[in-house]
């Protein structure tokens, strides 16, 4: 075990227990009672004294039951010898003094060599392999959960939903697709910004399979015992395939699935390799399916990317304005309320699940601090504010606000369907666009997603006469994919184009989209009344509503 610690955890444990002794021997040596002169001469009177001793600055008196100190100089120490017959000793080091100086010297001369031998073991070579090391690291106590979380206690995620329904019923019968040579995503990669409900889902998806649930925050894989990371790994995917059919879920992989090479941690590249290697070494069929949840998927390594590892991905945005009513609604169902969850829904527009939940919980708690049963709509205007201001920041809109961003983000839908751009939803908030595996892109494809991101501007900066920053994040993509068109993909006409080329080709995207948007300008119109209503918009809504005017 000496060979495992630091040389300061050697040297702070040794000065401990060299504080221990010392103050044990300071207890031993003087448990006598300090009395003032007028005590002294009480006890001394009282005859009770057998013996007397002098050590400077104190005198000691002693009696049969207890023990007493006085200062010498405040004592007439003739005196004293005229009232009691006692022994009076000179000053000397009394035996338990000795005896507890010697344990000292005796004890640290002991943590000395142990420390010296340590130091010996550790500048010695060690020949012993890697498995025999990992024997010596802690074992951890890996339980499974049973979920009692169901698909009926999240709200708003019908189209997550849709997208799990075949991983739950491979669970429950996975025989039927054995039956049928049906090979099944090994792992689920759920993407989505903080407080969406990720872990919740996953712990759904267990529950409505009823299978154990094995739950790991990637961040734990990570320890400062070399190689703990890898073996953490191989015990959880170990204990997964002996209780098969089962889930894994690994919470905040990107702690651990950053992507290599650069400054990296070596333990945190260990881990990752554990951790590829598992997820290669067990079949579609043994029933131990991988969950694992991000919201920096630009951040992970694309080894865990690939087919036959994380190979589906499942997106969940912020909720809509018809999700957000269903949280609210599944948060107050067991709650004395007369909400108006849609007036509440409106109100909240940028709040994730769990902002949702702290609001209802603030809006009860502001409820009973007011003396009263039943939560009104009026508690939850009341508590909105503390939300939002409080540890919870959330991104919100006003009335203008939100007109500003539903005609920007209106602009992009009907640009990304005429252009055949591909996108999973657009909303208020947050754009979903899929993006391309192809090994081969077109100029012609690039070029159309440029035109994407710089249509909202274009769309808000006619209409309101001027520039927003709510286009600043599209902005800057948008040079970079300007950038990567001459650099990276090298498609400038000129093999050495200036940098300056980026803003030919951005401007030359501007006055494409300027005419389009004036040709769709009736779309745009439509699909803004239709983002102020919903929030968010498919493409088959917008293919539906450009159907309908052209």
């Amino acid at each position: 075990m000496w060979q495992s610690f630091s040389k300061n955890y050697k040297i702070i444990i040794t000065t401990s227990l060299m504080l221990v002794a010392i103050l044990l021997y300071s207890w031993l040596r003087d448990s006598a009672q300090l009395v003032n002169k007028q005590e002294a001469m009480k006890i001394i009177d009282s005859g009770a004294i057998e013996k007397a001793v002098v050590s400077e600055p104190y005198l000691y008196l002693e009696s049969d039951q207890k023990s007493y100190k006085v200062l010498k100089a405040a004592i007439d120490m003739p005196l004293l010898f005229d009232k009691t017959l006692v022994e009076y000793d000179e000053e000397g080091i009394p035996f338990i003094d000795i005896l507890m100086l010697l344990f000292i010297i005796g004890f640290s001369f002991y943590i000395v060599l142990i420390i010296n031998e340590a130091r010996k073991r550790q500048e010695q070579p060690s020949e012993a392999p890697l498995e025999e090391h990992n024997a010596y690291l802690p074992q951890q106590n890996i339980m499974p959960q049973l979920s009692a979380v169901r698909f009926s206690d999240v709200a708003g995620i019908d189209d997550v939903k849709e997208e799990l329904e075949e991983i739950i019923d491979f669970l429950r019968y996975p025989d039927k697709y054995r039956n049928f040579d049906i090979r099944l995503p090994k792992g689920v990669l759920l993407i989505g910004p903080p407080g969406v409900g990720k872990t919740l889902i996953a712990k759904a998806v267990a529950g409505e399979a009823d299978v154990p649930f094995f739950y790991q925050s990637a961040a734990s894989f990570v320890r400062i015992y070399v190689g703990m990371g890898a073996k953490r790994v191989s015990e959880l995917f170990n204990k997964a395939k002996q209780m098969a059919p089962s889930i894994v879920f690994i919470d905040e992989i990107d702690a651990v699935g950053k992507r290599r090479g650069g400054l990296n941690n070596d333990e945190r590249e260990a881990t990752l390799n554990q951790l590829l290697t598992e997820m290669d070494g067990f079949e579609e069929s043994s029933g131990v399916m991988v969950i694992a949840a991000t919201n920096k998927i630009d951040m992970l390594d694309e080894a865990l990317l690939r087919a036959g590892r994380f190979d589906r991905q499942i997106h969940i945005s912020l909720p809509n304005f018809k999700e957000r009513r269903c949280t609210i609604e599944l948060y107050l169902r067991d709650k004395k309320h007369s909400v108006d969850t849609d007036k509440v829904a409106h109100m909240t527009i940028g709040f994730n699940s769990a902002a949702l939940a702290t609001l209802i919980n603030e809006a009860a708690l502001y409820t009973l601090r007011e003396k009263r049963e039943c939560i009104e709509t009026q508690d939850v205007e009341a508590v909105k504010d503390k939300v939002l201001l409080g540890k919870h920041k959330i991104k919100t809109y006003n009335k203008k606000e939100q007109k500003i961003q539903a005609l920007y983000q209106a602009a992009k839908a009907v640009t990304a369907t005429w252009l055949e751009v591909e996108y999973e939803k657009i909303g208020l908030i947050a754009s979903s666009f899929i993006p391309h595996h192809s090994e081969i892109i077109s100029k012609t494809v690039l070029e159309n997603e440029l035109k994407v991101l710089l249509s909202g501007r274009i769309a808000t900066q006619k209409i309101y006469g001027e520039l927003f920053s709510n286009a600043k994040e599209d902005i800057h993509q948008a040079k970079r994919l300007a950038a990567q068109i001459i650099e990276e993909f090298v498609m400038a006409e000129e093999y050495f184009a200036a940098p300056s080329y980026a803003e030919t080709i951005l401007q030359e995207a501007t006055g494409e989209v300027k005419t389009l948007l004036n040709q769709l300008d009736s779309a745009v119109i439509k699909v803004e009344a239709y983002l102020l209503e919903h929030e968010s918009i498919t493409p088959v809504e917008t293919k539906k509503i450009l159907h309908d005017l052209f």
